[in-house]
């Protein structure tokens, strides 16, 4: 099936206005786990415009880079969390 390229133009700019909203609250959160949310919020959204770009491109190793990056960054949610609970 072939898709339009304005709809993954649509999806990119979709996630753009998301992620502008995501630093708004990232910047305006009062506590810092609201910026971690917003932080998280940003990196789940790139994952999923390296997905939308493997589509559009018909490349694979845009999602191989994509599970990597989401891996890392879960950790990396993990080890703000067990800072932030005084863990470390």
């Amino acid at each position: 099936m072939i898709v339009s390229p304005l709809v993954f133009f649509a999806a990119a700019c979709a996630l753009l206005l998301l992620m502008v909203l995501s630093v708004v609250r990232i910047g305006l959160g009062p506590t810092v786990a609201d910026r971690v949310v917003g932080l998280d919020t940003i990196n789940t959204m790139i994952v999923t415009a390296m997905v939308v770009l493997g589509a559009a491109y018909d490349q694979v190793v845009f999602v191989d880079v994509a599970i990597i990056y989401a891996l890392l960054s879960f950790v990396g949610t993990l080890y703000i969390a067990r800072y932030l609970e005084g863990g470390l």
